[in-house]
């Protein structure tokens, strides 16, 4: 039992992280009538669309299939410029948002959290910022996101480079002139490959340092206009409906067949018509084996092979991307305009790292295994350390000595990718387990109505804490382990499975059980009339 005294807050619901998945849970919990307040890093709400700015940054979501759905009016409102949305428009949007619905009152922006304790006594977190300030909350929402840690690649003499010297996803809010410099380009997912056809044609030089190469295809972007803004309000509902319902959390109307059903020609004809598709349509439109049939996956690469060799004119070139050891989906791909066509300047070079690796980074430049070339500028475009990067650097200690900076060393455990047995009235939706590889926000939007259901449940029930068992919790990661297996991204290429950072164990990070398998356990922890279902283990009651 506690008192009112030992157990006071300064506020009943803390988010931390102002990025999309924070602004939702935010204006949910104000909605549910809580007192409420975000933390927030960046001197600005977006999340990694605050600090993701560099030339060409965008979605390779469909813009409105990405942003929120919680809102008809401001769904029609918004008119979004383009069906793939540029960085500032995405950083206008989340900004609209938050005014629009009077949550910037509750941001507190330049507050980083360094500590989260749980206070058993008092049945709350106390979470410290590195200004020094201490917030006390019955329940936190962690909403920092699987992209929040930019890595940089494990070179030495990284500081000692003189010239400018910039990660992508931390950007600098002052505007980069690329006009006639020298740039090298150190890696090639998504934001490498934006970045490349961005700049080309004003550079002096540009190199992309690539140490894999991925199946890039084109993202097929075009202007939105009034007559797809009219049938998206049209069919608001059904657009929800699809949105939140579909495996994938698209709207790409799915192949409705498999690849033996059509002869070799027409796969042929099917291919082209996939090449053409917007986006992640290259996946959620392909045939229902492309991922489970290797054979079909091998031919659609050679697809994709030919189609490499016929856009990149020098042929050597042209075979250093295509990639030789993975099947198209165990990367991210990356979906990008004019990616293999800048390589046709004579500005733009590729550097294959496996061929000639980087000795070090100098005051002038990089120096490789055939030599030294100067740069003005060099791109770190290396990805982040996905999943746990955030979560495990923020100090978050738990009950019973958990400690999340090391006791998630060797992987992180948790239940539905947002909450973990020993840690109380603290959830992370977008975290580690929770998305399966599909749009991204329709994943954790699931969560966060979840979490925001149960904790307006928890009080107006008298429940003060929320914890999965350990029973629930090892259920789900047996899940998770069994699963990964057959998921088609790759332990040793995949920044799922961490493989881009040096030394990190490789565990898968997303879901394997999709978004179907999140909606089961959803459903039955809500499976009872008064909402109890496997609550019941999960809830209690500690307060008078």
């Amino acid at each position: 039992m506690t008192s009112r005294s030992d157990s006071e807050v300064d506020v009943e619901v803390l988010v931390i992280g102002a990025g999309v998945v924070g602004i939702y849970a935010l204006y949910r919990a104000l909605q549910a009538g809580f007192t409420a307040q975000t933390l927030e890093a960046g001197d600005d709400v977006g999340g990694v669309w605050y600090w993701n700015r560099y030339p060409a940054a965008r979605f390779d979501s469909e813009s409105y299939t990405y942003g929120y759905l919680f809102s008809k009016e401001l769904f029609d409102d918004w008119k979004w410029e383009e069906e793939f949305a540029t960085q500032p428009e995405i950083e206008r949007y989340l900004n609209h948002v938050v005014d629009r619905f009077a949550l910037r009152d509750h941001i507190r922006t330049g507050q980083r959290v360094v500590s989260a304790t749980w206070d058993e006594d008092g049945t709350r977190w106390v979470v410290t910022t590195g200004k020094g300030e201490t917030v006390r909350a019955r329940w936190v929402i962690s909403a920092t996101g699987g992209l929040s840690v930019p890595h940089y690649p494990e070179v030495e003499g990284i500081d000692d480079f003189q010239g400018e010297g910039h990660h992508t996803g931390a950007w600098p809010h002052t505007p980069l002139d690329f006009t006639g410099k020298r740039v090298a380009i150190i890696g090639n997912g998504p934001s490498g490959a934006q970045i490349l056809p961005a700049i080309v044609d004003i550079v002096e030089q540009v190199d992309l340092y690539q140490r894999t190469p991925t199946w890039t295809t084109p993202l097929n972007n075009a202007p939105m206009t009034d007559e797809k803004r009219a049938w998206l309000s049209e069919n608001f509902d059904q657009v929800v409906h699809t949105l939140s319902t579909s495996p994938s959390g698209f709207l790409h109307a799915p192949a409705g067949k498999v690849s033996t059903e059509d002869s070799p020609e027409e796969r042929q004809a099917f291919y082209e018509e996939i090449w053409k598709a917007p986006g992640f349509g290259k996946l959620t439109s392909n045939y229902y084996d492309m991922t489970t049939n290797r054979e079909t996956n091998l031919e659609f690469c050679a697809f994709l092979a030919d189609k490499i060799r016929g856009i990149v004119k020098d042929p050597v070139t042209a075979e250093r991307l295509i990639p030789k050891d993975h099947l198209f989906g165990a990367k991210r791909p990356p979906f990008i305009h004019n990616y293999y066509e800048s390589f046709n300047k004579p500005n733009a070079s590729l550097i294959a790292l496996r061929e000639t690796p980087i000795v070090r980074i100098d005051a002038n430049g990089i120096e490789t295994s055939e030599g030294h070339r100067d740069y003005d500028i060099i791109v770190y475009a290396t990805g982040f350390d996905f999943g746990t990067g955030a979560l495990t650097r923020m100090g978050v200690r738990g009950r019973d000595g958990l400690d999340l900076s090391t006791d998630w060393e060797d992987g992180p455990f948790d239940f539905g990718g947002f909450a973990a047995h020993r840690l109380p009235n603290f959830f992370f939706p977008g975290g580690p387990h929770g998305a399966g590889g599909g749009n991204y926000p329709r994943y954790s939007q699931d969560q966060v109505d979840w979490v925001a259901d149960t904790i307006e449940y928890a009080r107006d029930n008298g429940f003060d804490r929320f914890e999965p068992t350990a029973e629930q919790e090892e259920g789900w990661m047996t899940m998770v382990e069994t699963l990964a297996p057959r998921s088609i991204f790759s332990a040793e290429h995949s920044h799922y499975y961490g493989a881009n950072v040096q030394g990190k164990v490789r565990k898968f990070l997303l879901n394997p059980g999709g978004r179907p398998k999140l909606h089961e356990i959803l459903d039955e922890m809500t499976s009872t009339p008064d909402f109890g279902g496997a609550l019941s283990g999960a809830l209690e009651s500690v307060s008078a």
